[in-house]
């Protein structure tokens, strides 16, 4: 499932992407902050894995070829910060084992083809290379293997940023301090007031 904590109440919480398939598996949550100055939208979503066979990989294809008309829709009318697991790694800089991986879910061509139109012809940013494109840095790792303490990982987190706040990602990082689960947390910070609420 998906969630998202706010300090400030939304104008409007819109669970689901229209899509029955998908939305009973509770992977989409927009929170929509609406003044006179600015329409914004803060999406928390969970991708599906397509890891454990052909039919899980062909749900997820469905799921892609769903999402990318949503937000290009919802871009069209607002600002978007996308945030969660894409269950993709974008490229061979994104995971450990780039080589063997090629015919594996997560980094397979047409997956990858997807994330290339997201950030080159539909306009959006992927927020954490905007800052850095230091390779070995994860946010997913199995639990064989001794993978994580071996850092042999995947980047499959994101925040996906629409043209208007581009100019506002600041700073990046993935905090691997402490575990929580078999993801670390990926932490965007963005200047200044993304909603003036003073309006």
């Amino acid at each position: 499932g998906v969630a998202i904590y706010s300090k400030h109440e939304p104008s409007e919480v819109v669970v689901g992407m229209g899509c029955d398939e998908f939305d009973a598996e509770g992977r989409f949550v927009e929170l929509r902050f609406d003044t006179p100055k600015r329409k914004l939208s803060i999406v928390s979503a969970y991708f599906p894995s397509g890891s454990s066979g052909p039919e899980r990989q062909e749900a997820k294809f469905r799921f892609l070829d769903k999402m990318y008309p949503h937000l290009m829709a919802l871009k069209a009318g607002r600002e978007l910060i996308l945030c969660g697991d894409l269950n993709i790694a974008h490229q061979e800089k994104d995971l450990k084992n780039w080589r063997s991986n090629q015919k594996n879910s997560g980094f397979l061509p047409e997956e990858r083809t997807w994330l290339d139109e997201l950030f080159g012809p539909a306009g959006f940013t992927d927020a954490f290379r905007e800052m850095t494109q230091s390779p070995d840095q994860y946010t997913w790792w199995s639990n064989r293997g001794a993978a994580r303490a071996k850092n042999v990982g995947w980047r499959i987190d994101y925040h996906v940023v629409s043209p208007g706040l581009r100019e506002r990602i600041a700073a990046a990082a993935v905090y691997t301090e402490e575990q929580f689960s078999d993801h670390a947390p990926l932490t965007i910070d963005y200047t200044g007031a993304l909603v003036d609420y003073r309006d």
